[in-house]
Parts: structure tokens; C-alpha cells; sequence
């Protein structure tokens, strides 16, 4: 209260107080000067005395690469089609039409025609995808449906006579199409599909059926609403002539019309109901179908990998069911690859609009003193800056990615097909349930403000929460993983090659799982903790011990639960080892990155943002190393107090770090993303 009021009067504040109070919002909305120097900033004014100099424009053509025109060419198309702009504030049914429209729109007036690099450029078809679903990510989601989905299935399960009949209907949207895999009762589970496609040899067709209610195709992208074809995964059914009657040879895919192709009704057979109102991407029409007795040509059976002639009889270049189920699904892997890398772009518009608000918003401070930035805050520094640096890691990881699918595309390699699906699957995983909590940090990095819809977060943390599952659970995604390292370590005691991603389990395995040096456990100084070596080395030493200790695991209780159940009774084991590996990988490629980078400056800037991922991966992870003595205590300080010191250099550029990802306004749209001025336009959507 001040002095000169009353008790009666002190409900009422003075004068002075709201002075004092429209002072404070005034410096919300108005750049400060520049900081004066006080011992209670000490630290923070040193640091930034030693601010690196970085060349935004370098670093940001590093990162973008060669596709930055097309990225360049989508964004202005949407940019100058409001019409084509997604609201704050839909309903479900005009989500849906608009984001028709939307694909509709950049394919035929923005002269995007993307699905030729589906196979031809899959780099290129990933950076079309990428910048898409930036503009809204179900209008990504039902890109990929139409183009990766649908007609990828075409593309690499069919041969020339599909491609023949259907490329052109798929490219310019005629042919908008379905992908219906998962059923309701079986998603993870491919191989345990029900529904049923009988081979009918008097007419020469396959009967598509759905057996019982589990069997329903659940789910389904683009079958709600605009959908005309599906690509659907049914046991092949062959009539025999023993005593079984039938010989079942699998799952295969067949391309089922679902609806008339001038009338849009659902085709005689084809029940359709639609999944309704979802936690997110409520601009994508997700549906169920049931098929009863519906008849399809014998040509529509996708045929890469396993064929049925005129009369019934079943032929395959490969010699078993299990062979042709894993060809299958390694075609389809580039559903994975796309998520993986989508996922990082979503993250980069997460982490440039906290960032960019931390370094606008001013709160609190030394006495008699402005208020200081909150991004100067330590604890903001650590929710912010090792994700920040993670989303770099994360960006080259999936370039790697991209690029060893697009080699595995054009050399057809039989390892090269094994590594890129085990790395799909790993870095799909890691990377979208990194990007799921970190969508969520950043909403609370914002405080009140990141709670308003029109700052994005909400939808952007709905819309990507799937990730998380489809194309793959990322539980199950991990397990795969695991599996693959186990295998990959048999082989090494049995003589065998090891493929590309795992060649460090063969270079190294006996240095990692030796005692560690009682020398270098305690080295501690900055040129030793921020050598890449060392860094490297403790991340394939934790992966290691993991893989040697769950395969002794295994070993032991497969004799008393059998291999399920040893399996089970290791699981959370299992899936350590497979984020340690993914994590390995990713700091690899991050250090290549950055040793690989032609601009000292953004070689320098990197190289800050490498260590800091590095050391505060380690030092997450503290008490693994010091359970066995690969770090001493004194180290571990210094891994700590170094990482601290780290996140403060990169606070000092995070402006220039964000910058680079070179995402427009209409992309971020979040007003509290923008600079100051841009909050009067955020005042005035609340009706100031």
C-alpha cells in the first residue's frame, strides 16, 4: 500500500501504481537499450563480450541445400493465396474441404507435381513434403497420403501396367486415393491381418472380404470423404485341390475402386462410415471400411513380389511367405523416412517461436535496474537451448537418412535395404517422441501467451502427437531396432559383415567393453570434453555395455521363460539400447556435419551447438558412466559445469541459430514470434 492511502481507499490503486505497471507493460511492447553492466550480471556480460560472429546466410544455405527454391516457390504460393490459409478457428468439415483445396491448389495452380520424385528424387519429394506440411500439417498428412501412400504402394508393389493405368490420375489428384493397411483390431501387427482377398479362377478376379468386425480397415486416411481408390492389404486366398480347400500365401496389396469415379458414391459392397473428430489433424478425413463380396480384376493385385496366373496358380521370385512380407514393407519404408524428417520441420517452428519470444520477453531483474530477457535465465536456457541444438543434431541425422534411402531407391542393395530400415525406424522413433515433449516444453517456455491458439503450439502439439504411432508405434519401432543390434552382434562373434550404420560395433567392441582408463575417466579439461573423439567414444561405450549386458540377459532367461518371454522380461532394457544406438548415430552425423561445413563462421557455430548436444546427452545420463567408472566425479562436475557454460554461448547467438532455419513469417504466424511491434497486432485479435 502506498503511503498515502488509506485503509477504506486501499481496494483502489494509486496513481503511482499504475504508472508503475503501464511502465511494465511498456517495456514488453518496446525494445530496451542495451544492457549497463552490475555485478549481478557479471557472468551474463561476459559471456556476451565473447559472442561469436556467425554468417546467417551461410549457415542457412548449409542447411537448406539445394532444394531451397521449390521450399522457396511452395511457401510464396500459399503466402500470396489467403483464401488458401488455414484459420485459428475451423470445424472439422471446412478443415477438410479447405485442405482439399489446398493440394488441389499447389498442384494445379502452383505447378507442384511432386510425385514423380516419390522414386525418381526422393530427396527432393521430402523437401516438397517437409514445406507442405509447414503450411499446415494435415495438408501434409493428406500429401503423403496421396502421394507416399497411395501412390508409392503403386509406384513400388506394382509393375509397369499399374504404373501405366494409375501415374497420371495420382499425380494431378484425379486418382485421390487410400492407403488401408491397418484394421481395427490389428495395427503393429501386419502380419496378423484378417481381411481376406479370395482368388476366384471361373471369373478371373479376387474377392475382397472383411470376415468379422475386428477385420475393419480402421483409420484410413482420405476414405472418410475424397477418397476414390485404396490399396488394400488382404490375405491371399488360392482354392486348392487337398483337403484343405485353400492355401492361404500371405498379405499382399490390391488396388480395391471405392468409389464411382463421376457420382463419388460408395462402389456396390464398399461400406464406408467416417472415424469423426480427432485430438488433431481434424483436416484429414479419416475413415473405416468393410468390404462384402466386392469383386476386383486379377490385374489390380499389386504383383512386384508375388503374382497368380490365369488359372490360379501362385508364383514369386521369392521363396517364402515371410521373404515377401519383409520385401512388402521394405517398399514401404519411405513412409518412416518422411515422418522422421517432418517431424524435425515441425520442431523448428517449435523451437524458432519460443526462442525468438524468450529473447523479446523481458521479466524481472536487479534492483533499480530493466528487466532482463528471459532467455537470460538459466533455467530457460535449459528447457531451450539443448533442444535447440537437438534440432540441428536431429536435421542432418534425417539428411543422412534421406539420403541413404534415396541410394537404397536407385542401387536396390540387399544390406543397404536392411540398414536404411533399421535406421528409418530408429530415427522415426527418437525423433518424433523427442519432438512430442519438446512441443509441450516450448508451450510452457512461453507461459500464458503459449497457451493462446493463434501462438500455435496447441495445434501444432495435437496435429503431431500421432507421430508417434503411425507408420509405426515407436515402442515397437525401438524393439526393432534392438532386434537389429542383437543380430548385428551375433554376426560379429560368428564372422560375419556388419552393415554400414553398425560399423563401429565391428571397429571397436573390444576397446569399448574393456575397463575403462582410470587416466581418462578423470581427464576434465575443455579441450578434452569438447573432442569429438571423446564424445563419440562415450556414447558407443554406454551402447556397448548395453548391447553386452541385455544379450547376456537374454541368453539366461530364454533357458527358463523361453525367447517371448525373455523378451519380454528384458523389454525396457531392449529399448535403451536401441535410443543409445539412435543416439550414437545422430551425434556421428551431427560431427560430420559440422567437420563438412565450407563457412568457418557456421563451422565455428555448429561446432558450439555439436558439444553442447554431446555433453548434455552425457550428462543426462551421468550416473550410467559413473556406475562404471567411465567418468570420475570431478569429471562429471565439469561435464556439468561446461554444458551450463555451453548453453549460455549459445544463447548469445540463438537469434542468428533460428534465423538460419529460414522459416517466413506466414510459416510461424505466432504473434509472440515476431518482433515487438507485431504485439499491437496481437492485442487487436483479443478486440483492443
Amino acid at each position: 500500500m502506498e503511503p498515502s492511502q488509506t485503509v477504506e481507499d486501499k481496494s483502489q490503486p494509486s496513481v503511482a501504481t499504475v504508472t508503475r505497471r503501464i511502465q511494465r507493460l511498456s517495456l514488453h511492447l518496446i525494445p530496451l537499450p542495451p544492457l549497463q553492466c552490475s555485478p549481478q550480471l557479471d557472468m551474463l556480460t561476459c559471456a556476451k563480450a565473447n559472442k561469436q560472429e556467425v554468417d546467417v546466410a551461410s549457415l542457412s544455405s548449409y542447411m537448406r541445400g539445394k532444394h531451397r527454391e521449390i521450399q522457396e516457390k511452395i511457401f510464396y504460393f500459399f503466402n500470396s493465396r489467403p483464401d488458401l490459409q488455414t484459420p485459428t478457428e475451423i470445424s472439422m468439415k471446412e478443415h477438410r474441404e479447405l485442405c482439399l483445396r489446398q493440394l488441389l491448389g499447389l498442384v494445379r495452380e502452383g505447378k507442384i507435381k511432386p510425385f514423380r520424385y516419390v522414386v525418381e528424387d526422393p530427396a527432393k519429394y521430402f523437401a516438397i513434403s517437409e514445406a507442405v506440411g509447414s503450411i499446415d500439417i494435415s495438408l501434409g498428412i493428406k500429401f503423403g497420403v496421396q502421394y507416399s501412400l497411395w501412390g508409392g504402394s503403386v509406384l513400388n508393389l506394382g509393375t509397369k501396367k499399374h504404373r501405366d493405368k494409375y501415374f497420371d490420375g495420382i499425380d494431378n489428384l484425379d486418382y485421390l486415393g487410400c492407403f488401408a493397411m491397418t484394421e481395427l483390431h490389428h495395427g503393429s501387427n501386419v502380419q496378423g491381418l484378417q481381411t481376406v482377398a479370395t482368388f476366384d479362377p471361373i471369373t478371373d478376379e479376387f474377392i475382397i472380404d472383411t470376415p468379422n468386425d475386428g477385420a475393419i480397415k480402421w483409420w484410413i486416411g482420405n476414405a472418410a470423404v475424397h477418397g476414390k481408390f485404396a490399396t488394400v492389404f488382404a490375405r491371399l486366398v488360392l482354392p486348392t485341390h487337398d483337403s484343405k480347400g485353400v492355401s492361404d500365401m500371405g498379405v499382399h496389396a490390391f488396388i480395391v475402386p471405392i468409389r464411382d469415379l463421376k457420382t463419388h458414391q460408395p462402389l456396390p459392397g464398399i461400406e464406408i462410415n467416417d472415424c469423426g473428430h480427432k485430438i488433431g489433424l481434424n483436416g484429414v478425413d479419416n475413415g473405416a471400411l468393410r468390404f462384402r463380396s466386392v469383386r476386383i480384376p486379377r490385374d489390380n493385385l499389386l504383383n512386384r513380389f508375388g503374382d497368380v496366373t490365369r488359372d490360379g496358380k501362385y508364383t514369386s521370385s521369392l521363396p517364402t511367405i515371410n521373404k515377401r512380407f519383409a520385401a512388402t514393407l521394405g517398399e514401404l519404408v519411405g513412409g518412416r523416412v518422411g515422418l522422421a524428417h517432418s517431424s524435425v520441420g515441425i520442431l523448428k517452428i517449435a523451437v524458432t517461436i519460443a526462442v525468438r519470444y524468450s529473447l523479446l520477453r523481458q521479466q524481472f531483474g536487479p534492483p533499480k535496474q530493466p528487466e532482463v530477457s528471459i532467455l537470460d535465465y538459466q533455467s530457460q536456457q535449459h528447457k531451450l537451448m539443448p533442444m535447440l541444438a537437438s534440432t540441428y543434431a536431429f536435421h542432418f541425422a534425417t539428411q543422412y537418412l534421406v539420403e541413404k534411402y534415396s541410394e537404397m531407391k536407385k542401387t536396390h542393395d540387399e544390406q543397404l535395404v536392411g540398414d536404411v530400415h533399421a535406421l528409418s525406424a530408429g530415427l522415426k522413433s527418437y525423433v518424433t517422441s523427442f519432438t512430442a515433449k519438446s512441443l509441450s516444453t516450448c508451450r510452457e517456455a512461453c507461459g500464458g501467451h503459449g497457451y493462446a491458439a493463434v501462438n500455435r503450439f496447441g495445434t501444432l502439439r495435437n496435429d503431431h502427437d500421432i507421430f508417434q504411432t503411425f507408420e509405426g508405434d515407436n515402442t515397437v519401432l525401438l524393439q526393432q531396432v534392438a532386434a537389429d543390434l542383437l543380430k548385428q552382434y551375433k554376426d560379429k562373434f560368428q564372422g560375419g559383415a556388419l552393415s554400414v550404420t553398425w560399423n563401429y560395433l565391428r571397429e571397436s567392441m573390444n576397446t569399448y567393453l574393456s575397463q575403462p582408463n582410470p587416466v581418462t575417466a578423470r581427464w576434465e579439461s575443455e579441450d578434452h570434453l569438447r573432442d569429438p573423439k571423446f564424445q563419440l567414444d562415450a556414447f558407443r561405450y554406454r551402447t556397448s555395455r548395453l548391447l553386452q549386458s541385455v544379450a547376456a540377459r537374454l541368453q539366461k532367461h530364454t533357458k527358463t521363460l523361453g525367447s517371448f518371454g525373455a523378451w519380454n522380461r528384458c523389454l525396457n532394457h531392449l529399448l535403451t539400447l536401441a535410443e543409445s544406438h539412435i543416439e550414437s548415430v545422430i551425434l556421428a552425423k551431427f560431427i560430420e556435419a559440422v567437420q563438412n561445413c565450407p563457412d568457418a563462421s557456421s563451422q565455428a557455430a555448429l561446432k558450439l551447438l555439436c558439444d553442447l548436444y554431446a555433453l548434455d546427452r552425457i550428462w543426462k545420463d551421468i550416473g550410467t558412466y559413473r556406475n562404471v567408472d567411465y567418468v570420475a566425479p570431478n569429471k562429471a562436475k565439469a561435464i556439468n559445469k561446461l554444458t551450463q557454460y555451453l548453453s549460455f554461448q549459445v544463447r548469445n547467438i540463438a537469434g542468428e541459430f533460428i534465423d538460419a532455419f529460414d522459416l517466413p513469417p506466414y510459416i510461424l504466424r505466432a504473434p509472440i514470434a515476431m518482433q515487438s511491434e507485431a504485439y499491437s497486432q496481437y492485442t487487436q485479435l483479443v478486440g483492443f
